[in-house]
Order: structure tokens, then sequence, then C-alpha cells
């Protein structure tokens, strides 16, 4: 019995001393950095220091009850994604994705994915006793190896912070690496708008009706502008393939017209294949529906004209619906010519 009980305060001891072998971190500077000091204070079983991170919210009666919470915790890895902040009455609100793996005593792994919530509030109107960058609440959920995979592509609705944002990162640096050239920006020589970004939560079809859904984002950068079009290119990322540009269908056309003059009236047009496309011309995005469309003007008026939809469905984009007025008549009068929008 005795030597039960010293192997396993050699143990105990053992484990301690390596997680204090971790380098010491406390750093209240970002939110990336509360989180990473947060859990560095766990491994390093300082659970007062790891206490200190949260505010007058605490998660655990007391600080006993909270230590007790990781008494068979061995070590946590952590992975810190997407970071969106939003300012509101002097305080700025961050949400900071994550993803953990918890290794417990005899080696069992779990992994963890969620949100963190922290608050700054402003430090220029504090007064004594001042208040710096704490956790406000945690939300983690039970998630699959790999681990990286694991982070939420975003958390809230917050608008995302670039710099902390991985997805919106490597979209950049494709778009410029393809377009950096060839897309001019805004008329007048103005500088591009920010890119739009767009969360869609989605299921496979092979996935079970109450399996968790899915989550893809979608961002949107404006290109170019013509006397009466924009253009836009699209990306999108999901946990499958990460971040890759979009490319569309879209019907190749035969256009035939009364005596061969565009002018004239349209006797037939007919969809002779598909082809694809990476530009979209008057394009946007509705997340209440899940469409993408675009509106390609022939010329000013718009009595000439093709609109394409696509909808997202089971994690792609897919042409539904496409319409063309191709009579230069002065009238807008479009005609569908494939309709799929209501296949289930």
């Amino acid at each position: 019995m005795r030597t039960a009980i010293a192997v396993a305060v050699i143990a105990a001891l053992t484990a301690l001393a390596q997680a204090q072998d971790a380098p010491y971190k406390d750093d209240r500077s970002s939110a990336g950095n509360l989180i990473q000091s947060y859990y560095n204070a766990v491994n390093r079983r300082e659970y007062a220091r790891a206490w200190s991170y949260f505010g007058a919210d605490k998660p655990a009666p007391d600080l006993d009850s909270f230590a007790d919470g990781y008494s068979t915790t061995e070590s946590v890895d952590l992975v810190v994604g997407n970071i969106s902040s939003e300012g509101a009455a002097g305080s700025t609100f961050y949400q900071i994705a994550v993803a953990i793996r918890s290794t417990e005593a005899g080696g069992a792994q779990q992994v963890f994915s969620g949100c963190y919530t922290a608050r700054l509030a402003n430090p220029q109107i504090q007064g004594d006793p001042f208040q710096p960058m704490h956790i406000v609440e945690g939300s983690l959920e039970t998630a699959s190896e790999p681990l990286e995979d694991a982070v939420p592509p975003q958390c809230g609705d917050m608008p995302p912070d670039p710099a902390g944002d991985p997805v919106m990162r490597r979209a950049r640096e494709l778009f410029e690496k393809a377009y950096g050239d060839s897309c001019r920006g805004m008329p007048g020589g103005n500088s591009r708008p920010e890119p739009e970004s767009h969360t869609i939560e989605f299921r496979y079809d092979y996935d079970d009706a109450d399996a968790p859904t899915r989550q893809a984002r979608l961002v949107q950068f404006y290109c170019d502008a013509g006397a009466y079009n924009e253009i836009f290119v699209y990306y999108i990322s999901d946990e499958i393939d990460g971040v890759r540009e979009l490319h569309f269908a879209s019907p190749d056309l035969d256009i035939r017209y009364e005596n061969d003059d565009f002018e004239g009236a349209v006797e037939e047009i007919r969809i002779i294949g598909f082809n694809e496309q990476n530009r979209l011309v008057n394009s946007s995005y509705d997340p209440q529906t899940y469409t993408i469309t675009s509106h390609s003007k022939w010329r000013g008026l718009g009595d000439a004209s093709s609109v394409g939809t696509w909808l997202f469905r089971h994690g792609q984009f897919v042409l539904v619906k496409y319409e063309v007025d191709a009579s230069y008549d002065g009238e807008i009068n479009p005609e569908v010519i494939l309709d799929y929008y209501s296949a289930p």
C-alpha cells in the first residue's frame, strides 16, 4: 500500500514538474494572447492565475471547484482561430474561435471546439481598481481530429478581423496572386472596397438530418468596373477543401435573330452546352435565400441582359435559374431559359 502511494506521489510530482517546464505566458495585450495565457496557466497548474483571467462571472462557484474541474487533466493543446471584435458602450468585445485537445491522466484525449468572449473596457476612462481585458464566457463542444480543422470559421455575428482571420487572409493571398494586376478596383483609380464575408451553415446530402450543421465561408472581392457593369470574384472555404476560388456553371447560348440583325426580333434562344466563369457581373449574395445572383447588362439601357442564379445546396453553389433578354428593343422583357430552382 505504501509503495502504491509513493508511486502515485512520484507520478504527481513528475507531472507537476513537466507542467511547470512550460514557458510562463501572462499576456492580455490581445484577445488571442489572453486565451493562450489562460491555457498556459492551466497547463502549468497555476489555477489561481487561470481563474484570474475571468471577470466577475466566474466559470465555477469558487477557485477550489474550478481547480477540481482540471484535477485529471494532464495537458491542453490549443489552436486559436478567427478573432472578431465590436465596440459597445465604452467597451470592446471579442469573439475568439478555438479548438483544444485535452489529455487526461492515463492518456485519453478529447477534442473540443467553440468560442470565447472577451471584454476590454476603455482603459482611458477606467478608474481604480483597473479591470484589464478578461474572459466573459466560453462555450465548447466535443469535436473531431485533426485539431486545426476543428476550429470554427467564425464566432458570432461580429465582422471578422482580417488580421486574425486565416480564411480571409488566405483568400486575399489567392485573389492578389490571380487578379492583383487585372482587377483595377473602383472607377477613378480608387482602391477596392473591403471584401464581403458570409458564414453559411449547411449539411452535405449524406449527413444525417440531426447531424450538427457544418460551416462554409463565402468571400466576395470587388474586381473592376466598366461603364455600366461591376465585376466580382468569389472564394469559398470549408472543412474539407479549404479556401478555393469559385467557378460558376453558365449556359452556352445560340441566339438567332431575324435577318441576323441584332436589332431585329429574337427568333430562338437555345442552350448548346455549358461552360464556367470565374467573374460575375453586378453580383451579390443573399444570406436569406443562400443564392448568388449576377445581372450582366449587354448595354447601358439594360434592355438586353442575362441574369443567373446559383443556389448553395449541399456544400456547393449550383446553377438553378438563368434568364436572358436578348432583344435590343428598349424594353426589359427577359425570358427564362433554365429553371431548376424548385428542385429538391
